[in-house]
């Protein structure tokens, strides 16, 4: 980004963005408050426009920053492999899927199925069968299970409802679509499946976690470095799916 200079001249407008030297790293950018936007607003703004996973999506064609964690996950448990089958909750923008289509090679004549779904409207990703429909909507399973056409090896949940900035409540929300990801998992998982799915830190907790337990082999909970550091989610990775 251009450096602006800081003294002098005229004033930029409201809505302008301004840099600074910071130990180590070089420019920052700072944004300052424009008419019509939120303090919390603008403190997003100046994270994305400082965030150097944001800047990486954009230069390699990824929809979303949330493509590397999916990546430093996948790289640490390798479950995407070649000729799998994916299924993709909560997908949109679509970074996700994009990595779920390249690790599987859906695109390849042999190669795996890639089949993902979001409440919100998005464009879809090719070598994908993208859905634009409430997950928790009646018949969303068996649209994702026709779509498949057989067990899926990998369940994926980014999942997150919008938050309140209530702990507690914000907690909650994610559990319960935390709970119906792993529902539908126990439908579709062949045996030796992977479900990994969102929730914030604390985990899985009480009966959903023991439930896991004792239908994988391992679970663990993990922090990509893609996530940010000041976020509470983490991700359950549950392995070696027992059928």
């Amino acid at each position: 980004m251009t450096q602006r200079r800081r003294g002098g001249g005229r004033k930029g407008p409201a809505n302008s963005t301004t840099t600074k030297a910071t130990s180590g790293r070089g420019l920052s950018v700072r944004v300052k408050s424009a008419r019509g936007r939120t303090v919390g607003q603008t403190r997003w703004l100046q994270r994305q426009l400082n965030d150097p996973y944001v800047a990486r999506a954009k230069a390699e064609g990824y929809r979303s920053r949330a493509a590397y964690k999916l990546m430093e996950l996948d790289d640490k448990y390798q479950v995407l492999k070649p000729g799998k089958k994916v299924v993709d909750l909560g997908a949109a923008p679509g970074g996700w899927t994009q990595v779920a289509v390249a690790r599987v090679k859906a695109e390849a004549e042999d190669g795996g199925t890639v089949v993902a779904i979001d409440i919100n409207s998005w464009e879809e990703v090719a070598g994908a069968t993208c859905s634009t429909l409430d997950f928790l909507d009646p018949t969303a399973p068996d649209k994702l299970k026709q779509a498949l056409g057989g067990p899926a090896d990998v369940v994926l949940s980014d999942m997150a409802a919008p938050t309140t900035g209530h702990g507690p409540t914000d907690h909650l929300r994610i559990m319960g679509l935390a709970e119906a990801a792993w529902e539908f998992a126990l439908d579709v998982l062949a045996p030796g499946g992977t479900f990994i799915c969102k929730v914030f830190q604390g985990g899985a907790e009480g009966e959903l976690l023991k439930q896991i337990k004792t239908r994988c082999a391992t679970v663990r909970h993990a922090k990509p470095p893609a996530s940010r550091p000041d976020s509470a989610e983490v991700y359950l990775v549950a392995t070696g799916f027992k059928g």
